[in-house]
């Protein structure tokens, strides 16, 4: 079988390989965009989704090849949404997890426990090519609550302060693998395979 060229719009090495492991069997040849010289854009818009389209439709545009971007972030309640889409610079630049975390502990300060609800929200956008009118668009979320205090040395973010009542522990002492099965964007990836193995077949 071809493998069909596709662009991930990031540059996280992480990402590339998840993404080549499950999309490779689909007929896909996932690269970074590094490769063809796709630079960052800006992420002006106020949703998960249209951050996406922008990284996934420049990183098309400029490789014209087909382009798969994801933009993910945290939502709490208590905080009307926030951090949302600027959870990795919810404290500001530069980018910090412990500063993010510190940010997000003291805006929760008055809020007890029990009223600490939130989710983990991962978009993943595919684009067959740049002025693609129907962009395929999967989105999941993880539901838990935010600890008072950080639990757990694993993940990155704000894992270690995510209660996953169901598992009775934080995302950061969750085990590798059933992190990966749980998440919000290991559901969204094998959401986007499923639908890719199916009515967006490259074209």
């Amino acid at each position: 079988m071809t493998s069909t060229p596709l662009i991930l719009a990031s540059g996280n090495a992480g990402k590339l390989r998840e993404f080549h492991q499950l999309l490779a069997p689909l007929g896909f040849d996932v690269m970074p965009q590094a490769e063809y010289d796709v630079p960052d854009v800006e992420e002006t818009g106020l949703t998960f989704v249209e951050n996406a389209l922008l990284k996934a439709r420049e990183a098309s545009r400029v490789s014209g090849l087909p382009a798969l971007a994801d933009d993910s972030g945290l939502e709490v309640d208590a905080l009307h949404g926030a951090p949302g889409i600027y959870s990795a610079r919810f404290a500001g630049e530069p980018k910090s997890d412990a500063r993010n975390n510190a940010r997000l502990l003291e805006a929760l300060v008055e809020v007890p426990e029990g009223q600490r609800s939130g989710r983990y929200w991962c978009v993943l956008v595919y684009l067959r090519h740049a002025e693609d009118p129907v962009p395929l668009i999967v989105q999941r979320s993880w539901e838990g609550e935010i600890l008072a205090h950080p639990r757990g040395v694993g993940g990155f973010g704000y894992d270690s302060l995510f209660w996953l009542p169901e598992q009775a522990m934080s995302v950061a002492e969750l085990p590798a693998e059933e992190k990966n099965r749980l998440s919000h964007r290991g559901r969204a990836l094998q959401a986007l395979v499923e639908a890719l193995g199916g009515a967006h077949e490259p074209r």
